[in-house]
């Protein structure tokens, strides 16, 4: 059996807490395997941004980090998220990481940077959410799993009880 080197990681990050985790078992998985990790956040509504109060920012406990207020436009979004992925990067310490920011649906979107970067394996995690948010959002994760012809790495990041 002919053994396939993984090469590439890509590790989708949002701005729920739990992205900690999900980046740094994503990290791990790359580093395990010699292969380049890059972070990907997609901006979906920069509506949901400019009435973010604020999202916890990973490798940072206690602090906040404050969305730029007002984010009146799609470059303030895309510079938050920018910002957003350039202190997970710092976190993980390791500067060689890259980073995307993309808009649009976020199963799509996962799915086309995954195809363009020419990705070996998708990062994500699988969010327990309150029924509405399921009924209004829909899974992202299964969306990706449904759709993807490569190996889909799931981060469960429900608390336990």
């Amino acid at each position: 059996m002919k053994t396939i080197k993984m090469t590439k990681v890509l590790i989708a990050l949002d701005f729920n807490p739990t992205a900690q985790k999900v980046a740094e078992k994503g990290f791990s998985l790359a580093k395990t395997m010699g292969a380049e990790a890059i972070l990907l956040h997609v901006i979906v509504d920069p509506i949901f941004y400019s009435s973010m109060e604020s999202a916890p920012m990973m490798g940072y406990v206690g602090n906040m980090f404050t969305a730029p207020a007002p984010m009146s436009s799609v470059e303030d979004v895309k510079n938050a998220a920018q910002q957003f992925l350039d202190k997970s990067k710092h976190h993980l310490g390791d500067e060689a990481i890259k980073t995307l920011v993309k808009e649009g649906d976020f199963a799509e979107s996962i799915l086309k940077a995954a195809k363009e970067s020419h990705a070996d394996v998708i990062v994500m995690g699988s969010h327990s959410r309150r029924w509405l948010d399921e009924v209004l959002m829909g899974s992202v994760t299964e969306k990706v799993l449904h759709h993807t012809t490569i190996p889909l790495f799931i981060i469960p990041t429900k608390k336990p009880r």
